[in-house]
């Protein structure tokens, strides 16, 4: 019931949302938990707007994203990838929209 009441309270603000969470149970019951950020497929999803990715990904596109969009996802996801540059980590949530049949509108801005 504890974990319940911590949980509700930590996600609040991210009700209707996909919320990884790994938890740690103790041998005398205790635990703690972390709560990682939302999937970047499901953050994709919501940025286009669609309810689920592509069948035939490599065929079938389904909808359009900006590198501006990708770049709020990657930065929110910064702390649970394991990129060191934000460009580094906008090309592997622009490589999980291409998986998804979702394409990435421009070319990627440069790094400086």
């Amino acid at each position: 019931m504890e974990f319940c009441k911590q949980f509700n309270a930590r996600t609040q603000e991210k009700q209707g949302k996909i919320v990884p969470v790994v938890i740690t149970v103790y041998k005398d019951k205790s635990f703690e938990f972390v709560i990682k950020t939302a999937p970047a497929a499901s953050q994709l999803l919501e940025a286009s707007k669609k309810k689920k990715g592509s069948g035939a990904p490599n065929r079938e596109k389904i909808a359009t994203v900006t590198w501006d969009q990708i770049k709020v996802i990657a930065e929110d996801k910064m702390t649970d990838l394991n990129a060191f540059k934000v460009e580094s980590a906008m090309s592997m949530v622009a490589g999980t929209a291409r998986s998804m049949g979702i394409n990435v509108k421009g070319t990627m801005p440069k790094e400086n």
